[in-house]
Formats: C-alpha cells, sequence, structure tokens
C-alpha cells in the first residue's frame, strides 16, 4: 500500500526484534510498555465494572423498600390533601405511581429486649405499586393483612430474630412523643400482632424497619393525615432532576428528597470511591506511558545514523517527529485496545472466572455467611470505558512528544561523524 513513508518506518520501529542484541532489547522493553498499558487499562475496565456491580446491587436492594421520590410536609407534620399533591405529582413527566406514608421513629420491645426502628405505615392498595418489597408481600398475602385497626407489624427478618419473635407473637411499640401529662411527656404505648417478615437483602432495613397499616400509624404519630407521599420514577437515575422538577412545580408548600440525599452519605461514599479508585489506578497507566519515554529515547538514540540518511534525503525535521510519533502512538494504540478486549472478555465472564478461580484455589471469596451479596457482580459501562481508553490514549500520545520532538534536532552531520 501507498502509505507515507513515515507511517511505514514507524511500524518497522514499532515491530523490529531482530537484527542484533540491541534491536531485541529495545523491542522488549516497547513489548513491555504496550504490556503495561494492556494491564492498566484492563484492570480499570474489571474493577470499575466490578464496583458498577457492587454499586447497582446495594441500590436494587436499597430501592426496593425505599421510594425513588418523597413529597413531605416542610414542617414534619401530616401532609394536608395528600391525593391532590400525589395526583398532580403523578402527572410529570417520569412519575409512574405514587402512595401515601406515615414514617417516625420508635422502640419496639418484647419482654425485656428492646431495639429501635424506623416505622412506616404503608398503605396495601397503593404501596405495591411504588417498593417491590410490597409487591413481593402483597403476593404473599401478608400485605392485606395490614388493616387499619387491627394493629398488625410486618417486621425485617433481622429485627424479628433479634427480638426473638414469630409470626402471632405480641410486641409493643413505644413512640417516644406521647402525651402531655402533669408527669410529663409520656410516651404511646401500642401493642402490635406480628404477621409477617421481609428480607430485603439489605441489612439496614432488615434489621430496622416495621411496617404497619398507614391509618394506624397516622394514630400513633398524631399526624392525623399521611405525612408524605411516596413516588416511583421510569428510570431510578433521574430522581435528582424530576426531584427538582417536581419541587418548582409543587411550590415550597411540599418538601421533595429523592433517594439520593435520603441515603447521601452511602451515595457520596460510592461516588468518591469510585472516583479514587480510577485515579488510582489510572497511574498504572501512567507508569507504562511513561516507559515509552526511555523506549522511544533508547529508539532514537539507536537509530541517529537511519535518522541522518533521511535528513539527507530531504526528510524535514517534522517527518523526522513524524516516524517517531507514530511508533509511540502505535504503542499505545495496540496496549489500549489489548488492554480493553482483556477487560470486557473478563468482566462479562467474572459469573465463570470467580468460581472457577474458587475452585482452584478452594476458597471462597465473598462468604455468603458474611456478605450480603455472594457473589462478584459485574456491570460494564460505557460512560467508564470510553474515559478509561481516551485517557490512556492521550497519555501515550503526551508521552512521545519530547523524544520524538528531540529525534527531529538530530544534525545529519553529528550522526554520521562517528559511523
Amino acid at each position: 500500500m501507498n502509505w507515507p513513508y513515515e507511517l511505514q518506518i514507524g511500524w518497522r520501529y514499532t515491530r523490529a526484534g531482530r537484527g542484533g542484541r540491541r534491536n531485541r532489547f529495545i523491542s522488549f522493553i516497547s513489548g513491555v510498555s504496550m504490556f503495561g498499558i494492556a494491564l492498566g487499562v484492563a484492570a480499570l475496565i474489571i474493577v470499575l465494572s466490578v464496583m458498577n456491580g457492587f454499586q447497582k446491587e446495594v441500590r436494587a436492594r436499597m430501592l426496593s423498600v425505599i421510594a425513588h421520590v418523597e413529597l413531605l410536609s416542610p414542617t414534619g407534620d401530616g401532609l394536608p390533601d395528600w391525593q391532590a399533591v400525589a395526583a398532580k405529582a403523578q402527572g410529570q413527566p417520569h412519575v409512574v405511581a405514587a402512595a401515601p406514608f406515615v414514617s417516625g421513629q420508635a422502640l419496639i420491645a418484647r419482654g425485656s429486649d428492646m431495639r429501635g426502628t424506623i416505622v412506616r405505615g404503608i398503605d396495601p392498595a397503593f404501596e405495591p405499586k411504588v417498593t417491590p418489597i410490597a409487591a413481593e408481600l402483597a403476593k404473599q398475602g401478608l400485605l392485606e393483612r395490614l388493616q387499619p385497626g387491627q394493629w398488625n407489624v410486618i417486621l425485617g427478618v433481622e429485627l424479628a430474630r433479634q427480638l426473638g419473635v414469630q409470626k402471632g407473637d405480641k410486641i409493643t411499640l413505644a413512640i417516644p412523643s406521647g402525651q402531655v401529662t402533669p408527669l410529663g411527656v409520656q410516651p404511646t404505648l401500642r401493642q402490635f400482632t406480628l404477621v409477617g417478615v421481609f428480607e430485603a437483602g439489605h441489612y439496614e432495613y432488615d434489621s430496622g424497619l416495621a411496617l404497619i397499616h398507614v391509618g394506624d400509624a397516622a394514630k400513633v404519630f398524631r399526624t392525623g393525615t399521611p405525612s408524605g407521599v411516596q413516588l416511583k420514577l421510569d428510570d431510578v437515575q433521574l430522581a435528582r432532576e424530576v426531584g427538582a422538577q417536581l419541587q418548582r412545580a409543587l411550590g415550597p408548600e411540599v418538601y421533595v428528597r429523592d433517594w439520593t440525599r435520603t441515603n447521601a452519605n452511602w451515595y457520596d461514599a460510592v461516588q468518591v470511591e469510585k472516583r479514587m479508585m480510577g485515579i488510582i489506578l489510572t497511574l498504572i497507566v501512567a507508569v507504562a506511558a511513561f516507559n515509552l519515554v526511555s523506549t522511544l529515547v533508547m529508539t532514537v538514540t539507536d537509530k541517529q545514523a537511519d535518522i541522518a540518511i533521511l535528513r539527507t534525503l530531504g526528510a524535514s525535521p517534522r517527518s523526522i517527529m513524524g516516524v517517531f510519533l507514530v511508533q509511540g502512538a502505535l504503542v499505545g494504540i495496540i496496549g489500549t485496545f489489548g488492554g480493553l478486549v482483556l477487560g470486557l472478555a473478563v468482566a462479562h465472564n467474572l459469573d465463570v472466572i470467580v468460581p472457577a478461580i474458587e475452585k482452584l484455589l478452594h476458597t471462597t471469596f465473598l462468604p455468603a455467611s458474611i456478605y450480603v451479596i455472594s457473589h462478584m457482580p459485574s456491570d460494564p459501562q460505557w460512560g467508564d470505558i470510553l474515559p478509561i481508553t481516551v485517557t490512556s490514549l492521550a497519555l501515550s500520545f503526551v508521552m512521545t512528544l519530547y523524544p520524538s520532538w528531540n529525534a527531529s534536532r538530530v544534525q545529519p552531520a553529528e550522526a554520521l561523524r562517528y559511523e
């Protein structure tokens, strides 16, 4: 093919492996640089894919219990005319369902055992449309047992285990903000019957959430009406955007809170951890790219005579620089796309690779008795892969600039003096 000679010579230098011990050594260093870039890119893709997988799993279990967006009274009291608020919210884009709720903190006691918990009052008619855990309880026939005035409760499986209660047992719910008497504020005490348990797979909710009917919750917490409305969206990633739109549409009479703010500590920690892991692992690519400098410096030193001959034949300094830019860029391109293929292959087959390694080493990386997630999840996302690829290519190109520029300054007479 009639390619530019800069490209042909650059490719020849890249694959040079014969013709002398020095050439073989330079080729080896070039191969190490290429392998280092590939390894760094693959490590970035695999690690970020696993982090995305864990984030997706935890988020899915979290959002099986909580709503995507909550509409609350700014004063913390009951939300007047919640039906109108819910209807207006459902008229907004991306909102697919709404359900009233009452939420508050309480103590649950059975005998001498007492645990702090979040009590959530829900409406069995609306809640299954909003949260997956309620839909699952409805399929099991447990949700319909939450009827107003019957004082029934459904506990998280871990909370029930800690209290040592089973289906049909009586428990006492103590609300700190109770009645004001001459003796002071007396907590509200109400006895409930356990009618079932749920398991969300998220320890925070399995060990600290109790579900009762919204009417019972309004009575014990003295809100009179539901304290808020829960919303389900068609895309959980749009929670912040939709929340801002709802805040503008509903005005200051309603406080809008999305799931990323309800769980701000977890959400922010995941984002920071992912960002820091990306920066740390990018250093692997950077170190490998730095090897390109030494490779090209040695190549320029070794090819002094070739450079001089090309200059005497009429090659411009720009063309000489182009030859070595091509060599360095090819190492970066091959290494980057080799790492891209390797990283995607591993990330998409972790469910096969990890069990095979566990079987070979006779160990378990994520014991089910310790970790909630007992498998290694993976979720490669192009939003991570594209920046990794571009960064690797950019680093590889930048590292070739100085040695290539240095090659373009070689003077033919000086280079051929001792040949």
